[in-house]
């Protein structure tokens, strides 16, 4: 329920649907006062009604948009009214993927539709924003050229053997490899920081019974999410949460502290701690700086913190080792939550994600398969053979594609689209 409701009809019936509901076809791109009349003439609501005529829409087809009041009751009597003279209820996100289908947007842009819809927090929405508008897709089209010259180039060779040069003495196309190969490898870093901002990260906190693992995240959750007790061995279960820190959203878990037990239950909540760890983007070992002899870390990804400064002494914030904090005081959360972003994004500052586009974990993993493809082709080349070096640029180029949906599975489109809401 709300002050106003959109119905949109895309598809060849909309100008016979506006022409039925309205009495006549708005004016293209003009917002029209008039009645919603359903099958027996009877008016169902009076709003503003915009037609879009193909191909200059969204979906790229004729588009009819009624925008009346936000009564469930009455959008749904004009939805069924619709239905009745020949349209149907639209699949999820079916107005999306037709834009992609009819070629208005590529595939990067269809998913930034869902993505800032789903924005967890400021910095996502503008990464998805700008993703929206381009900018991803520009740079993996300029890569996509790039890499079709260079391909090109290597049939030619493969094509005229005789008259080709020996392609390992070949410079220009040994330079070609080395520069898109960096570039490309730029990319994957961009794509990271721009998945990082979109799906946001894991982080475990990790470390020894009684280390203030539980105190530490209700400290950076806000709230009491952890039971807190001098007693160890309390928490046995994994804790997640989900906060935004310094413009990331972040799932923290809280679990079982690591040590040597012949209790099964703490044994069971141990592995799963260590699984957490495992699986984690980044973990957090913590360390009770006020006890005698902590363990030490093990050799892991991780942000060490030491905790209870207050009882031990040490100076609160950044140090050499990691960071120093108190929990309940709060000393030494801000530079922690803002060493966290950089560690993380590698940006210490919001201000600095300004043009950072939004990425999926797919959009990686196809940038990453390029890059590994293009290292052996460039190697290949190296080695002058010509053969295998024109099938790694080959794959290279079909994961190029994946990402703007060159290539494409139905499969996959099925995936995409059924994460997007229904009206998208």
């Amino acid at each position: 329920m709300g002050g106003i409701g959109i119905v949109r009809v895309s598809g060849p019936l909309a100008r016979e649907l506006a022409r039925a509901v309205l009495g006549s076809v708005p004016a293209p791109r003009q917002a029209t006062l008039a009645a919603f009349h359903d099958e027996r003439a009877r008016v169902l609501d009076q709003g503003l009604a915009l037609y879009f005529p193909a191909p200059a829409s969204f979906t790229g087809e004729d588009v009819l948009e009624l925008q009346g009041h936000g009564s469930p009751v009455a959008l749904d009597r004009l939805v069924r009214s619709l239905v009745a003279r020949g349209a149907r209820p639209a699949r999820p996100g079916e107005f999306t993927e037709r834009a992609f289908l009819n070629g208005r947007i590529d595939l990067v842009q269809a998913e930034a539709v869902a993505d800032l819809i789903a924005s967890a927090h400021e910095d996502a929405a503008r990464a998805a924003a700008c993703t929206l508008q381009g900018a991803f897709s520009q740079l993996v089209r300029a890569l996509d050229a790039r890499l079709a010259g260079l391909r090109a180039h290597v049939e030619a060779l493969l094509d005229f053997p005789d008259e080709a040069p020996d392609i390992a003495a070949d410079v220009p196309l040994a330079a070609g490899l080395a520069a898109l190969l960096s570039d490309i490898a730029e990319a994957v870093r961009r794509g990271r920081e721009g998945r990082v901002l979109q799906e946001g990260v894991r982080v475990a906190i990790a470390g020894p019974p009684n280390a203030g693992k539980s105190t530490l995240l209700n400290a950076l959750a806000g709230h009491e999410a952890a039971i807190v007790s001098p007693y160890p061995g309390t928490t046995r279960d994994l804790i997640r949460e989900r906060v935004v820190i310094e413009g990331l959203a972040l799932e923290l878990t809280d679990s079982a502290g690591l040590r040597a037990s012949d209790d099964p239950l703490e044994r069971e909540g141990i592995r799963r701690a260590e699984a957490a760890a495992a699986q984690a983007d980044c973990v957090l070992w913590t360390i009770d700086d006020s006890a005698p002899a902590p363990p030490l870390p093990p050799p892991a990804a991780r942000i060490i913190v030491y905790t209870k400064i207050d009882l031990s002494g040490r100076p609160a914030g950044a140090c050499a080792e990691g960071y120093a904090v108190c929990a309940q005081t709060g000393e030494g959360l801000s530079e922690l939550r803002r060493g966290l972003r950089a560690r993380l994004l590698g940006r210490a500052a919001e201000s600095e994600t300004e043009g950072v586009f939004g990425a999926r974990r797919r959009h990686v993993a196809a940038l990453e398969r390029a890059e590994h493809a293009l290292r052996e082709a460039l190697a290949h080349q190296t080695e002058g053979a010509m053969e295998l070096a024109a099938e790694e640029l080959r794959l290279a180029h079909e994961a190029l594609g994946e990402i703007t949906g060159r290539f494409t599975s139905e499969d996959l489109l099925g995936r995409i689209f059924s994460e997007f809401c229904i009206g998208k």
